[in-house]
């Protein structure tokens, strides 16, 4: 697992031949899976740029086949944090609205009936709350293209910074972290609880000190 910075590219594209995360592995790892696409190399999924967080990645094609199976497959839990504008009307809930691109702006996603969208579900629940901004936990059940950033804004409350669904306002990037995956270990089976500590800029809305045992 890797702790992607806000600001990283993942992989390699228009616009980006230098500075991703896959370079940076590449040079430290020397070598990763080939993977689906050859520009991305050991990318098993993938986060936006401005996304920070949990990314794994696979070094051979063994364990990348058995990891991409099993997040195709549902059977990856992720936990994102969010920092949104409002404090949503319950503390806890599932948004379940189809998710494709839109028939517009074709660079953004929106909610759109099937067959234009696809299914898409987030379990959210409220963390804690300050002067007009929520930390949220979301946890994806399906993987479309931003999902969460779409599914919270339809709740109404988009996220902090977000210049395409929402305003960048004061902000340095949208305010979206992956927080937990958990899964089983391809080769032992042992069930993998993977964390990436919480950024910096999240101090807007701190989380809740952990209950005493």
């Amino acid at each position: 697992m890797v702790n992607k910075p806000a600001g990283m590219v993942v992989h390699l594209g228009a616009g980006h031949e230098n500075g991703t995360l896959v370079n940076a592995l590449l040079h430290h790892a020397g070598s990763l899976s080939t993977g689906s696409e050859e520009h991305r190399p050991g990318i098993v999924h993938r986060l936006d740029k401005e996304t920070s967080g949990c990314i794994v990645v696979a070094k051979n094609d063994r364990v990348h086949a058995a990891l991409a199976t099993a997040f195709a497959e549902r059977q990856v839990k992720k936990t994102y944090l969010a920092i949104v504008r409002g404090l949503p009307r319950h503390r806890r809930g599932t948004i379940d609205q189809p998710v494709g691109r839109h028939p517009v702006h074709r660079q953004r996603m929106t909610i759109r009936k099937p067959p234009s969208g696809r299914d898409a579900v987030t379990d959210y629940e409220v963390l804690a709350s300050r002067e007009g901004w929520s930390l949220v936990a979301c946890m994806p059940r399906t993987g479309r293209t931003h999902q969460i950033r779409v599914h919270l804004t339809h709740l109404g409350h988009p996220i902090a910074g977000d210049p395409f669904y929402g305003r960048r306002e004061h902000f340095a990037r949208h305010l979206l972290h992956a927080w937990r995956l958990e899964f089983e270990h391809p080769s032992t089976g042992k069930l993998l609880r993977l964390e990436a500590p919480i950024p910096a800029d999240f101090d807007l809305v701190p989380p809740p000190p952990p209950k005493a045992a």
